[in-house]
């Protein structure tokens, strides 16, 4: 199912998977895979962002503001598809230069996240065999004092991990940005994240000490 990420920065990227997602996205982001998610990720949103997500789409008519978010909301997924259109046929030797392009256009000339859509294949296969590599990593990706996966890191390492709530409030973040950051940010830090749920209790996660 095609995935969307949405950064701080207000820029949008399609993706053929939520792992394709998390593996090419470095930084904090949420994602979204339907119109409804959208509108459940934007519930807090103020208006004036929804006017700047929409003028930063390519080809669109600028606004100055939208008669309220569920019209924004409506707008700017049937605008997004294009992007996702883009990014299903991954797999077709053709089509990814149309993917390259399409999110080019909608980051504005950033086109790096497409670049590592394209390495995110081969770098698993590359990194897997060899011990060495996965070794150095915690070294190498050691957070520094103070920044935010230092902070979740802290969090991660107590005996009982931390609950999904707990980072939520702990980072300021919403769900979807806290499942990306785990997948993503701390997997390529090359930390071992465990996530469960007790019977009855909360998802949580925990560094897994080997």
């Amino acid at each position: 199912m095609t995935t969307f990420t949405i950064n701080n920065e207000n820029e949008i990227v399609a993706f053929a998977s939520q792992e394709e997602a998390a593996a090419t996205t470095t930084i904090p982001f949420d994602s979204f895979s339907s119109q409804q998610e959208l509108a459940e990720l934007a519930a807090t949103w103020p208006a004036e962002r929804f006017v700047a997500i929409w003028n930063s789409l390519a080809g669109v008519v600028p606004v100055k503001k939208f008669k309220n978010p569920k019209t924004a909301i409506r707008r700017i997924w049937e605008r997004i598809q294009s992007l996702g259109e883009a990014a299903k046929p991954a797999a077709e030797p053709a089509e990814p230069k149309a993917t390259t392009k399409a999110k080019g256009r909608a980051q504005a000339a950033k086109g790096a996240p497409a670049k590592g859509k394209s390495g995110k294949k081969a770098s698993p296969a590359k990194n897997a065999p060899k011990g060495k590599k996965t070794a150095k990593a915690p070294e190498t990706s050691a957070p520094r004092e103070g920044t935010k996966t230092a902070q979740v890191v802290t969090l991660l390492q107590r005996k009982n991990g931390a609950t999904l709530v707990e980072i939520m409030e702990k980072m300021g973040w919403q769900r979807h940005t806290v499942r990306g950051f785990m997948a993503g940010a701390m997997k390529k830090a090359g930390y071992a994240v465990e996530s469960f749920k007790p019977e009855g209790g909360e998802r949580t996660y925990r560094i897994n000490a080997k």
